[in-house]
């Protein structure tokens, strides 16, 4: 490959997962590929580490908001070593360890990141572990104090609580000051999210939501909910609002969109808040380099912790996130190329 400045001596060709049409993950395949070449603005990364997200199964299956061209390589959060750089790029140098944001590539041996989506990595911090800190607790971090501006003594509700970003936002919460609920579908998980931080839990495959919410808080309902499952808990989720609460949509992992009945934001007087953090990386990438800051000296510190719950190989990049999709997941799962 002709290689940029600043680079070392690349192969020429790579492993990387593929998707070349819509469809189910089965499909997915390990082909050998040209290794990109970064333009002036971005970097080239030597993948070590990649952590799978429900949106990755969700690109991949034609299902998400945004929809690639095909083919192309799923995987959007890596950590790794930097192997090239830009013309531009003059903070960041070839040798590097860092994480990357790189919306697509992500599943493959190498990948181009977008200098402003890209950060140096403490040496405390594993590979493994970076990978699965910037989507999850990203997100959480994000929604918690970008949009909720969630306050010491509040009290949140967490849904999908055992899953990455569900335990991130128990551990951020609880980092903030809050009390958490933590609702799961398992004696299991919730036995987890409570080694994690939380203070309550709900089992809402055996208990109902909104009565549970009622007893813990004396029927006055939670301040902020974190909502990443959809269907029939976010409509239970709706109707368990404190007055001047805070409802954020940040995904539908049940596969169900719910539609809100917006006479309950009206009577209760809560917020619905949205949470795109993927959107958000891009039109505040600043306000993203602080946030990963803050989260990067919290890991160090032991306030918040990366659970890797299985690594997986490239070659099975499917099985991860077929275990993603059937919420076998305590934490995170990670791709190692």
């Amino acid at each position: 490959m002709n290689t940029t400045n600043n680079s070392v001596s690349l192969p020429t060709m790579m492993n990387a997962v593929v998707c070349d049409e819509f469809g189910p993950v089965e499909n997915l395949l390990v082909k050998s590929l040209a290794v990109p070449t970064p333009n002036a603005d971005e970097v080239l990364i030597q993948v070590h580490a990649a952590g799978v997200n429900f949106p990755d199964s969700l690109l991949v299956q034609g299902l998400y908001q945004m929809k690639p061209e095909r083919p192309f390589i799923p995987g959007n959060e890596v950590a790794g070593i930097i192997v090239a750089v830009g013309k531009n790029v003059n903070h960041l140098s070839v040798g590097m360890r860092v994480i990357g944001l790189s919306m697509l590539g992500g599943f493959a041996q190498y990948v181009t990141c977008k200098m402003t989506h890209v950060m140096p990595l403490p040496e405390a911090i594993e590979f493994d572990q970076a990978a699965g800190l910037i989507t999850a607790h990203a997100t959480a971090h994000h929604a918690l104090v970008q949009r909720a501006q969630i306050q010491p003594g509040e009290t949140i509700l967490v849904t999908g609580a055992a899953g990455g970003t569900g335990i991130a936002a128990v551990q951020i919460a609880k980092k903030l000051g809050a009390t958490v609920i933590a609702a799961c579908s398992t004696p299991e998980k919730l036995d987890f999210a409570v080694n994690q931080g939380a203070d309550y839990t709900i089992n809402y495959t055996e208990q109902n939501i909104k009565e549970e919410v009622n007893r813990i808080t004396h029927k006055r309902g939670v301040d902020v909910v974190y909502e990443c499952v959809g269907g029939d808990i976010f409509n239970q989720c709706s109707k368990s609002m404190a007055w001047n609460g805070r409802l954020l949509v940040v995904g539908f992992a049940g596969g169900v969109i719910p539609q809100f009945p917006v006479n309950l934001a009206l009577v209760k007087g809560y917020s619905v808040v949205g949470v795109f953090w993927g959107s958000f990386t891009m039109h505040e990438p600043k306000v993203f380099q602080q946030n990963m800051k803050e989260l990067f000296g919290w890991l160090i510190n032991g306030n918040v912790t990366v659970h890797v719950d299985k690594h997986y190989a490239l070659a099975d990049t499917s099985a991860a996130l077929n275990d993603l999709n059937h919420r076998k997941a305590k934490g995170k799962l990670i791709v190692i190329p």
